[in-house]
């Protein structure tokens, strides 16, 4: 099987390389800090990823050594992954297309509500257990302190481009009818009406705007931000698997042909 030799485990050595963007895409997700307290989805694609080379690898090493059942075994294997990768890029896509946020009357940064999200995105952040957790991690950040140090006047801040976790988290929302001071001290209206979000607000610089939805909903926009990002990688990655895919199914059909008509000239098939 010449062919398996010279096609196929070239091809698989792309396979592997594929693999790894996979792997990475969830390693660089572990280390933003929002991805690393909502721990979302780490599983499906770290092991998707590793089972993505462990096939390729053996694609490879069975075309090699030219190792019939090997390629196979890797011709199944491979389109059950692509069928998995394909079924993940679906969800990842279906899950993040809600909440694109809304400008707020003369204001350059978007606002978000927690409704505008899937159900599934929104079951990540209800629990108070997790909630209290990840609300923790966030109040222990630089993320609203640095406000302070780069807007100094009202009309700066409110035409700045600043991050959705910074939006939700760090002010009260718009609608609140808040009065600037600085980023993360606001003057309380005399009549507020508005819900219940409003009435949480505290200057404290560890609570602020920890406890409203708005920040629940800047949190999930960030992971959105960051989610829809890896899942084009994820669909890239998808339609490069399935060209080697097909490519390796011609070169093992073409080399069993060649094999079967070798033997046969050999007098060998019956």
């Amino acid at each position: 099987m010449a062919l398996s030799n010279n096609v196929i485990g070239p091809i698989n050595l792309v396979a592997v390389l594929l693999s790894i963007p996979v792997i990475g895409a969830r390693i660089w997700l572990a280390t933003e800090a929002d991805n690393s307290c909502v721990k979302l989805l780490q599983w499906p694609v770290i092991i998707l990823g590793i089972l993505i080379l462990v096939v390729a690898l053996a694609a490879f090493i069975g075309g090699f050594w030219r190792i019939p059942w090997l390629l196979i075994l890797y011709l199944v294997a491979m389109l059950i992954l692509i069928i998995l990768l394909a079924c993940l890029v679906v969800f990842i896509y279906m899950v993040m297309i809600k909440g694109s946020g809304y400008l707020a009357p003369s204001r350059a940064y978007l606002e978000y509500r927690l409704d505008d999200f899937s159900g599934w995105l929104r079951r990540r952040v209800r629990s108070p257990y997790k909630w209290d957790r990840i609300k923790s991690y966030l109040s222990s950040t630089q993320m609203c302190p640095e406000l302070n140090q780069s807007y100094k006047m009202a009309q700066d801040f409110f035409n700045a481009h600043i991050t959705p976790l910074q939006s939700g988290c760090c002010k009260p929302p718009t609608e609140c009818g808040y009065t600037f001071v600085n980023p993360t001290y606001w003057i309380s209206p005399i009549n507020n009406a508005a819900d219940m979000d409003c009435l949480q607000w505290s200057n404290d610089q560890m609570r602020l705007c920890y406890n409203f939805d708005s920040c629940k909903a800047g949190l999930l926009a960030n992971l959105k931000k960051e989610w829809r990002r890896v899942d084009i990688i994820l669909l890239v990655i998808l339609v490069a698997l399935i060209w080697v895919y097909l490519i390796g199914c011609c070169a093992f059909r073409n080399a069993k042909t060649e094999d079967l008509f070798r033997k046969y000239k050999q007098g060998t098939y019956t």
